[in-house]
């Protein structure tokens, strides 16, 4: 039986921030099948050579290891989401900025999707969130160099020039 690994939802966590499975219902399925074929091998066994008591307990105690790491996996992915939803309530009211800067504006919804989440400004356009994007508290300006809010390898500047911390970036 595979077990899913969790590498890609522990390096980004908006990954598969909406995903659901049913996990445990598959390893509960597959535990009540390996019982079943234990006993069915335990009544079919030669009564000459009876399977041996260590080999039946170290099946059982494999299932069972596999079986905990099933759940752990569905209760960290039950954890990554309620974070992911957490972070995207978080980005409602901040100002945004897409990755190729063609995107600004104040965020006012976040739609978290199985593969990914999606930002949607006041204006109605979509950022998904990907490396690059920027957040600020304050409205990011567009420079008057590249007329889309940055200006070559410098950050967007925010409307307070006193405010000298640097706006959050994905």
């Amino acid at each position: 039986m595979a077990v899913d690994p969790v590498t890609t939802a522990a390096s980004n966590p908006w990954a598969n921030a909406g995903a659901t499975t049913n996990d445990a219902n598959k390893a509960n399925m597959n535990y009540d099948s390996f019982l079943q074929l234990l006993i069915a091998q335990m009544k079919n066994q030669d009564p000459t050579e009876p399977m041996d008591a260590s080999e039946q307990i170290s099946q059982l105690a494999t299932f069972s290891q596999v079986e905990q790491t099933i759940q752990t996996n569905s209760h960290l992915r039950s954890m990554l989401q309620a974070e992911a939803l957490t972070r995207a309530g978080d980005l409602v009211g901040k100002y945004v900025q897409s990755a190729d800067d063609k995107v600004m504006g104040k965020v006012r919804e976040v739609e978290v999707y199985s593969d990914g989440v999606i930002v949607i400004t006041e204006a109605n356009e979509k950022v998904l969130l990907q490396a690059g994007v920027v957040f600020s508290n304050e409205p990011i300006k567009a420079t008057p160099e590249t007329g889309d809010g940055s200006s070559g390898d410098t950050p967007p500047s925010t409307d307070d020039p006193a405010d000298d911390t640097m706006p959050d970036t994905i």
